[in-house]
């Protein structure tokens, strides 16, 4: 329900923007300063705060903030002063937005005027003090003069093969250029139109659909979800009811990330977003911040469901277009149809030697996950990106969001508590982290700090910006999960800011040797908790088949010689018997992976339960039927009459995959596959049918019920 009131029609217009205070030329009056005061809308004050300073022309410059938006330094136009007379617009919004008011005779004072869209409304401001205008800092020239080599160097501490980078300081790349290879093997440089892989730092553009769909009135922050999508479902049943866009998007929805449930599948995106109500959550919606790719996909989808399209043709249309952003894309597949762009790599243990070795890395389609991580770029378009978050939502003089909505997606809504690695990297100069919608918000060195970053199989990056400094950066590289974007982008500020400049090439150095010492010395602690000299409880043939769950999907696993090897989500893996029913993998990307296999009451092997999700209990996968107790071929043979206690039972076939079995005064019962020749009675709990097979006939069947086994004997 939209009110419609005046007064409050217009403060829907102040927030979308932000006012600014006058200056004057007058030689004994002057409206240099700090203001402080207020709008006085019908309802409400609306507190605004103003910086005025008079240029060496004479002409004055402007700016405004108005605290209760989260609007900070939107400036002013048409600045004058005449005798005490001032009047001043704020730059940007409809309605033309303009104080005009009158200087008091102490100077301390301005009261007027405000008006928009035909409106109006009382002002008062009070002089403060100074203007607070921040000290200019070096000059890009001065701040950069040696980055070339400082780049170059850390790239090489790091074995980074190619880089992207992108420096933009009020509202212009002050270094655009590509370093490196793109290509190792065919020595293919990094240019600024080179295409990496950004990863998570996705995000914030699925973010920025979400929030143009609010501006139109397409949906709300705070509207249930089931409101767009009456199918959307969790295991959380108050979860289900109460989940808002706005929660999709800030990391709250009480589930752990679940990455293995997509991870290399290829389930389409509704498909997925279907297997939710099947995922355990392992805290309180909206309790903490828990890192979540599955409700950006899920956020992803709700925005191309309300608008009849895709998030790929909204990324396309309403983002990419706009900026001028040719060069970008929503797929791997799409990449690498591009002139111009970079395969992944990652680092490998060199046998030969204590050194890594750098090695290609298969790129990984994710487009059922693309509004969590799809996106494709270049340095030179991820400039566009940073500038309209510079410019508040501003492409050139088009607003393609207003300033209140770039303020939303800004803003602080969780906090972020990590685990280990995030203590590893904590440092006082970024005391804490949170995080707004698509974006992470945190502190650096006293100043506000904008990030996201993003890796995915053989890329790395991080897009940041400093909203009250004017300046930001962008990391694109070809190195599966390196820290070398966050060393250079800290160093690259302290640069900017005229910051002495921290080491933290070498405090990442040491956090990645501790990380690496750690890992190594959890493979020998693997053994701890090792029983030796156990033994299968089954032969090797009795683990094989397909074993499947609701969201995760299925799990091959097939006999190889001596022991077992599987296949899950397309990715390989060989089995090493680990001690009892229990298997661990050998190879990536599930290395040390453990299978626990279960047996039922009956002694068959019927689950696998595999920790792909560790803060919550081991995901249970069924054994399937083997595929031949579908096939009309197979189930024929079972067809006929059996001779029961003195009654004829009916074993017939329904269509071309369906057995059933009818007794004299009962139902037929509809006989679903178990394994093996044995059938389930569906419906009948504990009861099933197992077939005889003798010299390739079918001579008799085995009626299990929970009061005993019964023969009966095949009549024809």
């Amino acid at each position: 329900m939209r009110p419609s009131c005046r007064g409050t029609s217009l403060f829907v217009l102040l927030i979308l923007f932000v006012a600014c205070t006058t200056s004057t030329v007058a030689a004994d009056r002057t409206i240099a300063g700090h203001w402080e005061g207020l709008i006085k809308l019908p309802q409400m004050e609306l507190n605004v705060l103003l910086d005025i300073t008079q240029l060496e022309d004479g002409s004055w410059s402007g700016t405004i903030d108005i605290p209760l938006q989260a609007a900070k330094g939107l400036p002013l136009k048409n600045i004058s002063l005449d005798g005490s007379k001032a009047i001043f617009s704020i730059e940007g919004p409809p309605g033309d937005p303009t104080f005009n008011g009158t200087l008091s005779e102490d100077g301390l004072e301005i009261e007027g005027k405000f008006m928009q869209a035909g409106q109006t409304f009382d002002f008062q401001l009070t002089r403060t003090g100074e203007a607070k205008v921040g000290e200019a800092g070096p000059s890009a020239d001065e701040a950069l003069d040696d980055i070339d080599e400082f780049i170059q160097t850390t790239m090489e501490n790091w074995n980074v093969p190619g880089a992207g980078i992108a420096i933009i300081k009020d509202g212009e790349p002050v270094l655009l250029k590509g370093y490196g290879y793109r290509d190792i093997e065919k020595k293919l440089p990094v240019t600024k139109e080179t295409q990496f892989a950004i990863g998570s730092s996705s995000k914030a553009f699925t973010t920025l659909i979400l929030g143009m769909l609010v501006e139109d009135g397409a949906i709300e922050w705070d509207e249930p979800v089931r409101t767009y999508l009456p199918t959307f479902e969790l295991d959380d049943e108050f979860a289900t009811e109460r989940m808002t866009p706005r929660d999709l998007v800030c990391h709250r929805s009480g589930l752990p990330r679940h990455d293995l449930m997509w991870y290399g599948s290829r389930a389409s995106r509704e498909n997925l977003f279907e297997r939710l109500k099947h995922l355990e959550p392992n805290t309180e919606f909206r309790t903490g911040f828990q890192y979540q790719n599955l409700m950006f996909m899920t956020a992803g989808y709700l925005a191309g469901q309300v608008t009849g399209s895709s998030w790929e043709h909204l990324v396309t249309e309403r983002i990419f277009g706009p900026l001028g952003m040719d060069n970008s894309n929503t797929s791997v597949d799409d990449m690498q149809r591009a002139p111009d762009f970079a395969f992944g790599y990652e680092e490998k243990d060199d046998e030969k030697s204590d050194e890594k070795k750098i090695e290609r890395m298969a790129f990984r389609n994710i487009d059922n996950m693309g509004p969590a991580g799809s996106i494709n770029s270049c340095a030179a378009d991820m400039v566009e990106w940073v500038k309209l978050q510079l410019n508040k939502g501003t492409v050139g003089d088009k607003q393609l969001v207003s300033p209140m909505m770039m303020g939303e997606l800004h803003r602080p809504h969780m906090m972020v508590h990590g685990g280990l690695i995030s203590q590893l990297l904590k440092h006082p100069e970024m005391p804490h982290m949170m995080y707004g919608l698509g974006w992470f918000v945190q502190p650096y060195r006293g100043h506000e700090m904008i990030h996201h970053g993003g890796n995915i199989d053989g890329f790395s990056a991080l897009v940041s910006f400093m909203p009250e400094d004017n300046i930001g950066v962008v990391v694109l590289t070809n190195l599966n999960g390196t820290p070398f974007t966050l060393a250079l982008t800290f160093n690259i500020y302290d640069r900017l800011l005229g910051l002495e400049e921290i080491d933290w090439n070498g405090r990442y150095k040491l956090v990645w040797t501790q990380l690496e010492q750690a890992q190594d010395e959890s493979k020998g602690a693997e053994e701890v908790n090792r029983k030796g000299g156990t033994k299968l409880s089954h032969s090797l043939d009795d683990y094989a088949g397909v074993y499947t769950h609701p969201a995760y999907g299925s799990i091959e696993i097939v006999k190889t010689g001596k022991t077992l090897g599987g296949t899950y989500h397309h990715m390989d893996f060989e089995l090493e018997h680990w001690h009892y029913d229990v298997f661990r993998s050998k190879t990536e990307p599930l290395e040390g992976l453990k299978l626990a296999f279960l047996s039922n009451l009956n002694g068959d092997i019927d689950c696998v339960s595999v920790a792909l999700e560790q803060s919550v209990d081991a995901i249970e996968f069924t054994k399937e039927p083997p595929k031949e107790m579908y096939e009309r071929d197979f189930l024929e043979q079972f067809v006929g009459e059996y001779e029961l206690m003195g009654l004829i039972v009916t074993v017939a076939l329904r269509g071309d995959n369906t057995l059933t079995v009818a007794v004299p005064g009962q139902p037929s019962f509809e006989l679903t596959p178990y394994m093996g020749t044995e059938f389930n009675l569906k419906g009948q709990e504990g009861a099933s049918i197992k077939f005889v097979i003798e010299k390739g006939d079918v001579t008799e069947a085995f009626f299990i019920q929970p009061n005993g086994v019964f023969s009966a004997k095949r009549k024809n």
